[in-house]
């Protein structure tokens, strides 16, 4: 038996997330993000359905409860839907490795989130933990530079990247936040909420059938957008890009199958937040690739204002 099962699981899913972020940038640079988002649900909805009836004896998740349902496929919609259509873009805009950078702040805001809404404690270390996570992702994304003509040599704060990336990044790291929140409330089948905690957690419902669901949401959410915007034409064209397809699939086999299903395995093995920090990693975690397979000119600052941002959520919850 393995003695830390959701610590390892946590572990792996920061090294699926890694590859997973790496494969959507460049299949998102071929053939666009709102692309790839639909395309990269379908093929880890069939990594999903396959690997569920081997090991479960179900191609769909029907032994699921209507609570179930209901409260994983608003998770879906959050975090698939609203929150990679905001990351896949920041991809694109900013890159997978700022991108995941300001996805560390998924596990601060998870817990602020539980804090407003559930009245949840924050101990002076939380917010020193948040405090230190925004820092070192302040410290990748500004810059500081002088304003010409002006009196005693001014300085000015610049961000490094597009602003607009930035917020796209933002987020994608507020939708993964409330989607793990409620993720967490639906694969168990009864949970009461008083006073700011909760009570009666019950027998937890199948993580990867969870994911199921969840990305059932996603590609709803994105065929709805698709019928409005007039966009399958050209996902049909985009389907001819060959190098595009083999990245996608790469990353929906590592990315919806692998990581999601993983990601809910965590947390139901151990505290949300031990998972989420462990999870949080990646943005160490992308540097190596960034630099090797895109060339990316990585200077020590964002080196250590990624591990600063790390540290940071570290702080936050252990």
């Amino acid at each position: 038996m393995l003695k830390h099962p959701g610590e390892l699981a946590a572990l792996l899913t920061a090294v699926f997330w890694t590859i997973t972020a790496l494969s959507f940038e460049a299949a998102s640079k071929r053939i666009g993000s709102m692309i790839v988002n639909l395309l990269r649900l379908i093929v880890g909805f069939v990594f999903l359905s396959i690997f569920a009836w081997i090991y479960r004896g179900y191609l769909m998740p029907m032994d699921a409860s209507g609570r179930t349902w209901l409260i994983l496929v608003i998770s879906g919609l959050i975090g698939f839907t609203f929150g990679d259509l905001c990351l896949f873009q920041s991809f694109v805009v900013i890159g997978a490795r700022i991108s995941m950078l300001l996805m560390a702040l998924a596990p601060p805001m998870t817990a602020l989130i539980s804090w407003m809404i559930l009245g949840e404690e924050m101990t002076g270390k939380s917010w020193l933990g948040m405090f230190v996570t925004i820092t070192g992702i302040a410290l990748v994304v500004l810059r500081r530079e002088e304003i010409p003509k002006k009196p005693e040599g001014r300085r000015k704060f610049r961000f490094n990247y597009p602003i607009w990336g930035i917020l796209l990044g933002l987020g994608g790291a507020f939708g993964q936040a409330l989607g793990l929140v409620l993720s967490k409330f639906g694969m168990h089948d009864s949970i009461s909420v008083a006073a700011g905690r909760i009570h009666g957690i019950a027998q937890s419902y199948d993580p990867f059938a969870s994911a199921q669901i969840r990305v059932i949401a996603g590609i709803a959410g994105f065929a709805i957008l698709f019928t409005i915007l007039g966009m399958w034409k050209s996902t049909y064209q985009a389907i001819s890009n060959h190098k595009a397809v083999v990245q996608l699939s790469l990353g929906a086999f590592f990315g919806p199958f692998l990581g999601v299903s993983f990601s809910l395995l965590a947390v139901q093995l151990t505290n949300t937040g031990v998972a989420a920090t462990i999870m949080a990693i990646v943005p160490v975690l992308i540097i190596p690739p960034s630099i090797l397979l895109f060339k990316e000119k990585v200077n020590l600052k964002e080196v250590l204002g990624a591990i600063l941002a790390v540290g940071g959520v570290a702080l936050f919850f252990l």
